[in-house]
């Protein structure tokens, strides 16, 4: 069994962007009373990619509405560097601004009004699971050596936690390479869409529910030669997605 140390949690980096003080103010207070230390602010989106650079945060709860750039636009600049986890914060409740904030690289949505307390779980919910993740190729690489595992022309380094497709490193964000793993390794098996979110997200999760919607077509966007007619990852309606190796 695999145990996952608490405090390691709080030795992380937040980074907080909202051009609204109070709510600033009022997340950094609850973060710390929850025994965070290294929380960032800033109230602009050019402000907040400056901090993301020079701190290299390990997480980043971010505003959609910000008054020199939208927080989506923030999200596509932090992704050509950074893959750290980011948490939107919008007043928008419409699922297809959900689905444009988890398709550009967000990895949870919350709404506004929201509990200051909800943030902080939902924050160490995530380093909950991506370290458990961790842990767990930690310890499969220490009881035996990794395979490289190759279909078509795509290359999975586990090692390296690398996927290259023709020679040229994909840029997957942390869930879509879990998400790909997880398929490749259940090859020719009909996996539900249950199974799948428990298994990536954990069984705690309650975010959006097209939630891998999106992350499996972001998939078949950087893996597939032709997305619109998925070789690998096929959908079987009513039942959930297969992955097939191929040649």
């Amino acid at each position: 069994m695999i145990n996952i140390s608490s405090s390691s949690l709080y030795k992380k980096r937040v980074l907080l962007v909202d051009d609204e003080k109070d709510i600033l103010n009022l997340l950094e207070t609850v973060l710390i009373k929850e025994g965070f230390k290294d929380i960032y602010k800033a109230e602009t989106g050019s402000r907040g990619i400056e901090l993301c650079e020079q701190m290299n945060p390990d997480i980043i709860v971010l505003d959609i509405m910000l008054p020199d750039m939208d927080g989506y636009e923030v999200c596509k600049r932090i992704r050509e560097f950074s893959m750290c986890p980011i948490i939107f914060l919008s007043a928008k409740s419409d699922d297809i601004d959900k689905l444009l904030g988890l398709g550009i690289g967000g990895d949870d949505y919350v709404t506004k009004p929201f509990s200051p307390k909800e943030i902080a779980f939902r924050i160490k919910a995530l380093f909950r699971r991506l370290e458990h993740m961790q842990l767990i190729v930690n310890e499969s690489q220490n009881n035996h050596t990794k395979e490289i595992i190759k279909f078509k022309d795509i290359q999975i380094d586990e090692n390296k936690a690398e996927v290259k497709k023709s020679g040229n490193i994909l840029n997957l964000t942390a869930k879509e390479y879990q998400l790909l793993l997880y398929l490749v390794k259940n090859p020719n098996r009909i996996l539900s869409k249950n199974s799948l979110i428990e298994n990536i997200w954990g069984s705690d999760y309650e975010g959006f529910d097209n939630t891998l919607m999106v992350h499996i077509r972001h998939l078949r966007e950087k893996i597939e030669d032709d997305p619109s007619n998925p070789e690998h990852i096929t959908t079987f309606k009513g039942l959930g997605y297969k992955f097939i190796k191929g040649d």
